[in-house]
C-alpha cells in the first residue's frame, strides 16, 4: 500500500510540473499584454540593444584577434630584416641613444669632425665652419639657447644638443645622412642652407625661418622634441601598428611596422618612409625605383660611426 501510495504522489508531481510549466509561459504572455504599449517598445528596445552589445562585442574580439595576428607578422618580419640587413624598421635606434645629450662635448665633437673631414681644406669644410648664432629662449621644447659671433660648427652641435636633449651623435648623423657635411671635401652653400633636410624640399628652396647651417641644426633638434611632444596629430607612433610606404610613390606599396619606441616613432615623422628589401640589399647603394634611403642610411651611418645604435 506504500508503495501504490508512493507511485500516485510521484504521477501527480509530474503533472503539476507540466502544469506549471504551462502557467509560466502563460503567465509571461499576460505580462506581456497587461504591458503599456511603450512599456512594450522600451522592452523590445532594451532586447534589440542586448544583442547589438553581443554582436559589437563579439566584432570587437575578432578585430582585435586580427590585430595581433597583423603585430605578430609585423614582427616576425622586422626580426628577419634585423638578423639578415641589421637593420629593424620598427627600432632603428634606442630612445637611449637618441636623448642622450651627455655623450660627446665640443671638444670631442670638433676632434670628430677634424678626423672625418681630414680630406677637406679651406674655410668651407665643416670642421673650420662658423657662423654667427641668435639667442633663443627657452620654451616647452627646449631650453635656453645663448648666441654668440663666430660660433664653430662643432660649438653648434653640443649646445643645441644639450638644450634640446638630442644626442650629438644623432645630430652628426643626421648632417651628414642629409648633405654628407661631415665628409664633404668641397661643401657648397646649399649643403649649409639645407644641413638637415628640415623644411627644404628637394623640388623647392628651403623656408627662411629655417635656412642656414644654425637655423637647420636648432631646427631640427626643436622639431624632433615638438614631435615627441605631439605625437597624436601624427601617422606614426611607437607600440602601435604603423602601415609606412617604401617611397612617396603610393604603387610602390609599403608594409605594416610594429615601432617598438618613441625614437624611431620620430625619425619616421622627419622622414616618413621604410627601405625595401632592394634599398637593404644594397647597403649604401642603389635599390630600385621604390627605394628610399633616409632612415636605412640614418642606421648605416650611425653604425658605423658609433656602433649599434639599438644597444
Amino acid at each position: 500500500m506504500t508503495g501504490k501510495h508512493t507511485g500516485k504522489r510521484s504521477t501527480s508531481g509530474r503533472g503539476t510540473g507540466r502544469r506549471k510549466g504551462t502557467s509560466g509561459i502563460r503567465g509571461i504572455a499576460l505580462v506581456w499584454k497587461r504591458m503599456s504599449p511603450l512599456h512594450r517598445v522600451l522592452s523590445s528596445v532594451a532586447a534589440t540593444l542586448v544583442v547589438l552589445l553581443v554582436m559589437t562585442l563579439t566584432m570587437g574580439a575578432i578585430r582585435y584577434a586580427q590585430y595581433l595576428t597583423e603585430v605578430h607578422n609585423a614582427q616576425e618580419r622586422q626580426q628577419q630584416f634585423a638578423r639578415e640587413y641589421s637593420f629593424n624598421p620598427g627600432s632603428i635606434i634606442s630612445d637611449t641613444r637618441f636623448f642622450d645629450s651627455k655623450t660627446m662635448n665640443a671638444k670631442e665633437i670638433q676632434s670628430f669632425l677634424d678626423e672625418k673631414g681630414t680630406a677637406c681644406t679651406g674655410k668651407s669644410c665643416l670642421k673650420n665652419y662658423t657662423v654667427d648664432t641668435q639667442d633663443k629662449a627657452a620654451d616647452a621644447l627646449c631650453k635656453a639657447y645663448k648666441g654668440a659671433s663666430k660660433q664653430s660648427a662643432a660649438t653648434i652641435i653640443d649646445e643645441v644638443s644639450k638644450a634640446c636633449g638630442i644626442s650629438q651623435k644623432v645630430l652628426l648623423t643626421l648632417l651628414q645622412k642629409e648633405q654628407h657635411l661631415v665628409t664633404a671635401t668641397a661643401p657648397t652653400a646649399w649643403q649649409y642652407k639645407a644641413a638637415m633636410g628640415l623644411s627644404c624640399p628637394d623640388d623647392a628652396d628651403c623656408d627662411p625661418n629655417y635656412a642656414g647651417f644654425f637655423k637647420q641644426v636648432y631646427g631640427s633638434a626643436s622639431r624632433f622634441k615638438y614631435y615627441q611632444a605631439h605625437q597624436s596629430e601624427y601617422s606614426y607612433a611607437a607600440q602601435k601598428l604603423n602601415y609606412i610606404q617604401y617611397s612617396p610613390t603610393k604603387s610602390c606599396g609599403g608594409a605594416n611596422v610594429y615601432i617598438d619606441n618613441e625614437a624611431t616613432a620620430l625619425l619616421y615623422i622627419y622622414t616618413p618612409y621604410q627601405p625595401n628589401a632592394a634599398a637593404l640589399n644594397a647597403g649604401f647603394g642603389e635599390g630600385n625605383s621604390c627605394s628610399s634611403y633616409g632612415n636605412r642610411n640614418f642606421s648605416l651611418i650611425y653604425a658605423n660611426w658609433f656602433g649599434n645604435p639599438r644597444a
